[in-house]
Formats: C-alpha cells, sequence, structure tokens
C-alpha cells in the first residue's frame, strides 16, 4: 500500500491527472492514500520490510502534505497545482528517491483503484 501511494506521489504531473480522471477520484486522495499507508511505515521498518533510511523522506512527504492543508490551500488540491505547485514537486522528488531506494527505479506501474460510490 505504501509503494502504491508513493508510485503515485512520484509520477509526472500529467500522469497523476490521467490517472485521477481515469478513476474518477479528486486530487487530495493522493495525499490521503499516502497517510493511511504512512502509518504503517515505521512497522514496515521493524519487520525490515522497508529499508531504516527511506523514513526521514517519507516524513518529510508526510510534512509538506501536511502543510498543503486547510480551506487557505484550496488551490494547491487541483489538478493544475499538481504541475505549478512547490509542495507537489517536492513530494514528487522525495517520494522517486525512496521508490529508488526501495525498488531501484521510481517508475512504476500506477495501481488500479476500485471506488465505492
Amino acid at each position: 500500500m505504501l509503494l502504491e501511494s508513493l508510485t503515485v506521489l512520484a509520477a509526472d504531473a500529467q500522469t497523476q491527472a490521467a490517472w485521477l480522471a481515469k478513476h474518477g477520484i479528486v486530487t487530495d486522495e493522493i495525499a490521503l492514500d499516502f497517510d493511511h499507508a504512512f502509518g504503517m511505515a515505521e512497522a514496515l521498518v521493524d519487520e525490515g520490510q522497508l529499508g531504516h533510511g527511506v523514513l526521514p523522506d517519507l516524513r518529510e512527504i508526510d510534512t509538506v502534505l501536511g502543510e498543503m492543508s486547510g480551506a487557505e490551500n484550496a488551490g494547491r488540491w487541483t489538478r493544475a497545482a499538481l504541475s505549478v505547485d512547490d509542495g507537489w514537486s517536492q513530494t514528487r522528488r522525495l517520494a522517486r528517491r525512496v521508490l529508488v531506494t526501495e525498488l531501484g527505479e521510481w517508475q512504476q506501474p500506477l495501481p488500479e483503484v476500485s471506488v465505492i460510490r
């Protein structure tokens, strides 16, 4: 789950926007998926499924996304913002670094999702 959320965070802005459109979901779902998965990061490290060295980058992603939250930042959560917002650029760079560390390559197939409405 964590690697899938990082895969979406690491994708180019255009790819992220197309993925959101394909699944009919809004931009903040990218951050929510990471938030849910991030809660398991330390356990994954303790179990040896993730390297300890990725925790600082994961924490920084969590911090950046948290700083983007709030009604005053609504413009940062549009599909257009994915390609121009510094927060999205920073999380993209960090997610890529984690994926390279863990998988050797940051470009991974984006996950399929099922949306229940």
